[in-house]
């Protein structure tokens, strides 16, 4: 066990490093983050900022000197640097989790080797793949295997032209086709692991997606059943143990009309669906990030009231004519159960994530009245 007053340390400097901050600074722990932005949200709020890139040793050398324990806040941190780390400190998730969700290739044939459905896909390393690809995956959806995120680096295509045109749109990169399946909604499973095999999962969240980026999460999703909400969190957990991850990961998951499930994604962090759990559960999915960075028990995840989350762009920032100007956050602040989240951005743009607003109320239909509201003083689509 790391004791409370030690230090910890985070590589990346968004929201998510600035909420991890928040919950280790409320257990008594300082933070020391590695980020190469001055205004990182995250090293604003931190007990020091490393201002450095993630492959330069000599800061990193700085942050392991320093702190007891490393994790991170978003999965495009280099795998080689969580590897360097490792070889002094704890580093959680390390370099192999990291590796395979950064890519699409190594993500899809891991779950499958644990045994978990995927969308039917073929991996594309050339134009010639295209040529062999079976029929039954068009139309498709044409996915860059690195670096993609929030809807980035992925083409709906009807026909091989299509997805040839997408390919070299892409740089000819790796890539993946899936086949474009009948889907009823998507979900989402949070759960956290310790080093010796704790794992704790929190309630499912189903989400609404709006050009790639989540937009709305529900807990207790409308139309998710209990059997398939448990079905996905074993997924989940067996993931996390196949893996031997420590931390907390997210596994994005697709409902399809006929009722299959399918592992779409994982993120190997705490995640923008998961943000509810800070207003919503006993403990949220931050605190558990550093317990399980510092070898403490699990917290409890259970539900304290039906939660609906709703994510705010830079988009709500500007009125029909386009012009800046502030939202209305004291009408939103007057309802009951709305807790509002701002990341401390201060460059309005859209489809930049500014922040959240978690509406909590004691059952789903007073949660979604009281986001409905909010959505509405706001002026955004709910």
């Amino acid at each position: 066990m790391i004791a409370p007053g030690r230090w910890l340390g985070m590589l990346g400097g968004g929201q998510l490093g600035r909420m991890f901050c928040y919950a280790a600074h409320v257990l008594g722990y300082r933070v020391a983050v590695l980020d190469p932005d001055q205004a990182s949200p995250a090293g604003a709020v931190a007990d020091r900022h490393i201002r450095a890139a993630y492959d330069d040793e000599a800061a990193l050398d700085e942050l392991a000197a320093q702190c007891e324990a490393i994790t991170t806040e978003f999965e495009n941190v280099p795998a080689p640097t969580l590897a360097f780390l490792a070889k002094t400190r704890l580093v959680a998730p390390n370099a192999r989790p990291v590796g395979i969700a950064q890519d699409r290739i190594a993500e899809k044939r891991f779950v499958a080797g644990c045994g978990i459905d995927v969308a039917p896909h073929a991996v594309i390393q050339t134009e010639a793949d295209l040529d062999q690809v079976d029929t039954r995956l068009l139309p498709g959806i044409l996915k860059a295997a690195r670096l993609g995120y929030d809807g980035k680096g992925q083409a709906r295509v009807a026909n091989r032209d299509e997805a040839r045109a997408a390919f070299i749109a892409f740089g000819r990169v790796p890539c993946v086709l899936e086949q474009r399946l009948s889907l009823d909604y998507e979900i989402s499973v949070v759960c956290a692991r310790t080093v010796d095999g704790a794992t704790a999962v929190f309630p499912v969240a189903e989400n609404v997606h709006r050009d790639g980026i989540l937009a709305v999460s529900r807990v207790p999703g409308p139309h998710t059943r209990p059997a398939l909400a448990e079905q996905a969190a074993v997924h989940a957990t067996d993931i996390a143990t196949q893996l031997d991850y420590v931390g907390v990961l997210c596994v994005e998951f697709f409902v399809l009309t006929d009722g299959r499930l399918l592992v779409n994604e994982m993120a190997p962090r705490p995640h923008n669906s998961g943000h509810y759990t800070i207003d919503a559960c006993v403990t949220d999915q931050f605190e558990q990030q550093v317990r399980a960075l510092a070898n403490l028990p699990l917290g409890a995840t259970t539900l304290r009231g039906a939660a609906v989350m709703l994510n705010l762009l830079g988009d709500a920032w500007f009125d029909a004519s386009g012009q800046l100007r502030e939202p209305r956050w004291a009408d939103v602040l007057a309802l009951p159960g709305a807790k509002l989240h701002l990341y401390g951005k201060t460059e309005p743009r859209r489809g930049r994530k500014m922040g959240h607003l978690t509406c909590v109320g004691a059952t789903p239909h007073e949660a979604e009245h009281i986001a409905a509201a909010a959505a509405r003083a706001l002026g955004v689509p709910l």
